[in-house]
């Protein structure tokens, strides 16, 4: 009998509890994740997608904080690659060590992956996605005018750097990571929205490029690519909500995508926040599939579609 298959979004802090940002810290966080996972693993074929948001941060201020003549900061694109390596081992580690607690033996593979844009998006001509950290009113014009970077105010806190966030086409390595799903194998991919590249149309060649791809998006491209049953976005909160954070907050259970682009069209779910998420999860059940939004705690309930939010086509 062929399991479910699900690929589980885990969101970018998901790795970090309490403002803490060693990499011990966010170990030991992997390794209640890896708990979860290698539990689910009896019932579900498991695909993971992670963000990267506050790991790659860290990783763009120490490249800028030590550059040098000889030795320049990494382009942001290869940061991406670099979060992806370094995450990916902290959630393979935990879920190995998870399944040698409970005496089983079961492949997990970490894919470096390249998520292919379009050169013409329009996300390129107007950039939108603040990273790594903020500067001055004056820093901000010499940063502009020294390496080009699109500066814009963040919320009164200062500047910070603007990229271009495209909406993903295709996953370069998805026929690998779909032989690696087959196989068995519980697969962590296009972390941190994947590496942004663009692909020629002639000789098919492909070309990093300075961007951040949502992580939700990415995750939903791969969901539909390795065609899969369930997608679910792992967020801070059980659900998704009307009038979040209100007194008439309502917490949203089970809907259909023309429900949720219903509330979205009415402006209920924040940019930078649900909005993504609840996007993603009604594309894909709009597939004819399950869409989830929902914590970690929830999760495996969620799986069983008696908590979170449930978005059925």
């Amino acid at each position: 009998m062929s399991k479910t298959r699900v690929v589980i979004a885990l969101g970018g802090n998901a790795l970090q509890q309490n403002g803490e940002v060693t990499a011990e810290a966010q170990k030991n966080v992997a390794s209640h994740i890896g708990e979860v996972i290698a539990k689910l693993s009896d019932r579900y074929e498991i695909i993971i997608a992670h963000g990267n948001g506050p790991q790659v941060g860290n990783i763009l201020i120490h490249e800028e904080t030590a550059s040098t003549s000889s030795a320049p900061a990494m382009p942001l694109e290869t940061a991406v690659a670099m979060s992806q390596g370094q995450i990916g081992y902290w959630l393979s580690q935990a879920i190995d060590n998870a399944f040698a607690r409970r005496r089983q033996h079961k492949k997990v593979v970490s894919v470096v992956t390249q998520v292919v844009v379009d050169p013409k998006d329009s996300a390129f001509r107007w950039p939108t996605k603040p990273i790594g950290e903020f500067y001055s009113a004056e820093e901000a014009v010499k940063l502009a005018k020294t390496r080009g970077w699109e500066m814009r105010e963040d919320a009164g806190r200062g500047y910070r750097r603007v990229v271009p966030s495209p909406r993903p086409i295709d996953i370069v390595e998805r026929r690998e990571i779909m032989s690696l799903v087959q196989s068995g194998a519980i697969v962590i991919a296009v972390g941190g929205g994947g590496i942004p590249v663009t692909r020629s149309k002639v000789l098919k060649v492909l070309r990093g490029v300075d961007a951040v791809i949502d992580k939700d998006l990415a995750a939903e491209k791969l969901a539909e690519l390795v065609k899969a049953d369930i997608f679910v976005s792992v967020t801070a909160v059980p659900n998704a909500y009307l009038n979040f954070g209100q007194p008439d907050q309502i917490a949203l259970g089970m809907l259909t995508p023309a429900e949720v682009f219903k509330h979205v069209k009415a402006g209920h779910f924040g940019v930078g926040s649900m909005l993504p998420k609840i996007q993603a999860v009604a594309q894909f059940a709009s597939k004819k599939r399950i869409g989830i939004i929902t914590s970690p705690e929830n999760l495996e309930l969620s799986l069983k579609r008696r908590s979170g939010t449930i978005v059925q086509g």
